[in-house]
């Protein structure tokens, strides 16, 4: 890429296709860059996003953490002590404690989910294993009864529809909201009247300083869990097996050695990086890399031409399962580091090291272009030896 790529960091397109060599002339060159057309400012180097991320008193969120859309009632896209006041109230959900007992019922939920496909000898990794892990733990964890799962899955995919920019996308966003708000409102409703022990319960029994969250709060907090739950762990599981496929001496060098899986979930992470920007808001006029960025200019923080960048990463376009350190950027950092961090990465490694050693001669089923979007594969068919089910 010889001069200045172009670049329009509202379009699903940039993001699905080109984005990766866009980012190194970037880095290369302009690491602090103007898109004009949306008059967005792109931080496109490891140390540009961090130091962003962390200076909040600069960088707000509160104006909206995503570039095309502005502020939601929901802890991304707060600052400072209102963040954390939302945070603790939500955090119930997600003690160590907590995640650490889920290990046990996350194997068994994958040993069922491959059960239903070993003996075919073939299956589509997306629609039987990695969309309907986070599915059903995100589900349980929300309390949600296992006949809404699907309807949940629709809505999740449907209101990441607008990440497209095209106006279908913002329509069948809009449409899935909807449904999503109407149903969480039901569920507030029930779990007021009768608490479980269960997320929607937590969210509407919670109290910090005396103070607990509205229904409107809920419905968005409960989103974001449900959206941040479902999406990026789909995105990895496909993502990491298809890294795999493409780089079959990695995969025979994990199968040796499984106790490399937490490293190589790290690396999928970093590869995949399924979380590909945030956006803030500055405060006040302030320079990065010698830019001068004016007051209240829109600023996209993308994670993942910081996951690749050079400086930061020993040769980062290598695939390396055995890749240490790796201080990847896919889950966030300082005070807005991913809530849900600790249970997608056990949800990776149970399903990941369950095909692996479940499903052997693993290898594509097509050799045709697979489908993507700005969420990530579409489809990814494979074969594999078949063998009998567990029980």
């Amino acid at each position: 890429m010889l001069g200045r790529p172009e670049v329009n960091l509202l379009s699903g397109e940039f993001f699905i296709d080109g984005a990766r060599d866009a980012y190194r002339w970037f880095r290369g060159n302009e690491p602090v860059f103007h898109d004009a057309a949306n008059d967005l400012w792109g931080l496109a180097t490891y140390d540009t996003v961090r130091a962003a991320g962390i200076d909040g008193d600069t960088f707000s969120s509160a104006l909206g953490s995503r570039p095309e859309a502005g502020p939601m009632p929901w802890m991304i896209d707060m600052d400072g002590a209102e963040h954390s006041k939302r945070r603790r109230l939500v955090s119930g959900g997600f003690t160590p404690a907590r995640v650490r007992a889920m290990e046990p019922q996350l194997r068994a939920i994958c040993d069922e989910l491959i059960d239903a496909i070993c003996d075919r000898g073939e299956c589509d990794v997306v629609s039987d294993l990695a969309a309907p892990l986070p599915m059903i733990v995100i589900g349980d964890l929300l309390g949600v009864e296992p006949s809404d799962r699907a309807d949940l899955l629709g809505w999740s995919h449907g209101m990441l529809a607008s990440l497209t920019g095209e106006p279908e996308g913002f329509e069948a966003a809009a449409e899935a909201f909807g449904a999503y708000v109407a149903y969480a409102h039901g569920m507030i409703a029930a779990r007021r009247a009768e608490p479980r022990d269960d997320l929607f319960s937590i969210l509407v029994h919670a109290q910090v300083d005396g103070e607990g969250l509205t229904d409107d709060d809920i419905v968005f907090e409960s989103l974001l869990l449900l959206i941040g739950g479902d999406e990026t762990t789909r995105q990895v599981t496909a993502g990491g097996v298809e890294l795999l496929l493409e780089h079959p001496e990695q995969m025979a060098a994990l199968i040796a050695a499984p106790a490399r899986l937490s490293t190589a979930v790290e690396e999928m992470l970093r590869w995949v990086s399924p979380i590909k920007s945030m956006a803030r808001t500055t405060t006040r006029e302030v320079q990065q890399e010698g830019v001068e960025l004016p007051a209240g200019a829109k600023v996209v923080l993308l994670y993942e031409s910081a996951n690749f960048d050079e400086r930061q990463f020993d040769e980062p376009d290598r695939f390396d399962v055995g890749r240490e350190p790796n201080e990847h950027l896919a889950f966030g950092f300082g005070q807005h580091v991913c809530l849900g961090a600790s249970l997608a990465r056990l949800e990776l490694q149970a399903m990941l090291g369950r095909i692996l050693e479940r499903l052997p001669a693993l290898e594509p089923a097509t050799n045709e272009p697979l489908t993507r979007s700005i969420t990530g594969l579409e489809s990814l068919p494979v074969r594999f030896a078949p063998s009998a089910p567990t029980r």
